[in-house]
């Protein structure tokens, strides 16, 4: 749903008061986000300095709360607490009457979809899980990337509307999720988003060994141009010596990388197999020269395991 399609006026939430319980990075931008579309953030929860610096940065003038008393102020909570803690949380909350029929009660965590909030209701609660496909700084810049950002949104039909809404509202555009496929899309998402910048920084040390001075200013182009095709083109945007077939170069990487950067040798040899059969399977890497390069691997693999 692109943002250009606005909502119809009566299917747009009424002017809420926010709360945050959890104000990690994405609950302050969220809240923040939610205020310039006219709702008012009145209650936030934060525990560590780190969390009360980031409310008090992008939510000033709010008053920091436990989490029973944001709920008992917020006509909509946003739970954006670490997945592993959330459905103790929501239990809990349920267990001591903080949650209030008819109240909104928004999680954004990518793994679970609205059933985790299955105790708040039964207490009453309308449970919607809306989850921003983005990485978070936990500054202001945040509030602006939230323009055009992907949600993950899984709702009981009737509530539908309103958090697709919500997400229009916050600059965002909502994507359905089935339930059942929520941990699936998550793992997409980490597989993507997490893993890219655990290959970039590892390519950045790897540069500033090989004495380039400013490898993020030589990374930049390349894995913008890279990531771009790979958006546009899928598989076929596959370049460099797997999908070529050089096996020899690919030797030499894993004899460097063990000389220089051992750690790197497993996840170099493990993403060179994973694009060895994407480009045999669409036809970029010849299987006369695959043989060769998947002997290397195995190779490699096995002197590892040595």
């Amino acid at each position: 749903m692109s943002t250009s399609q606005q909502p119809d006026p009566k299917d747009r939430p009424a002017r809420l008061t926010v709360g945050v319980v959890g104000a990690g990075r994405v609950g302050p931008a969220l809240a923040a986000s939610l205020q310039l579309a006219g709702h008012r953030p009145v209650a936030v929860s934060g525990v560590s300095d780190a969390s009360r610096r980031r409310a008090a940065q992008l939510l000033p003038d709010v008053p920091l709360m436990t989490p029973a008393d944001v709920l008992g102020s917020a006509e909509l909570v946003l739970l954006t607490v670490p997945d592993d803690t959330l459905p103790d949380l929501v239990a809990g909350l349920a267990e001591t009457g903080a949650v209030r029929p008819g109240q909104l009660l928004v999680h954004t965590s990518g793994r679970y979809g609205a059933k985790v909030l299955d105790p708040a209701l039964r207490a009453g609660a309308l449970p919607l899980a809306l989850h921003p496909a983005m990485t978070f700084t936990g500054t202001p810049v945040d509030v602006q990337r939230l323009a055009g950002c992907s949600f993950g949104v899984t709702a009981p039909d009737e509530l539908r509307l309103a958090a697709e809404a919500l997400v229009i509202e916050m600059g965002g555009e909502p994507e359905w999720i089935a339930e059942d496929m929520r941990p699936l899309y998550h793992a997409a998402l980490a597989l993507g988003a997490n893993h890219l910048v655990t290959l970039v920084a590892q390519s950045m040390e790897l540069l500033r060994a090989a004495g380039v001075e400013a490898p993020d200013r030589m990374l930049g182009p390349l894995l913008g141009a890279a990531l771009d095709n790979a958006l546009r083109s899928g598989d076929t945007a596959l370049t460099g010596p797997v999908a070529r077939g050089d096996a020899g170069t690919v030797a030499a990487h894993i004899n460097e990388l063990r000389k220089h950067a051992p750690a790197t040798v497993a996840g170099y040899l493990a993403m060179a197999r994973a694009t060895a059969d994407r480009a045999l399977a669409h036809g970029l890497l010849k299987p006369e020269l695959a043989e060769d390069l998947l002997g290397v691997l195995a190779d490699s693999t096995k002197g590892d395991a040595g």
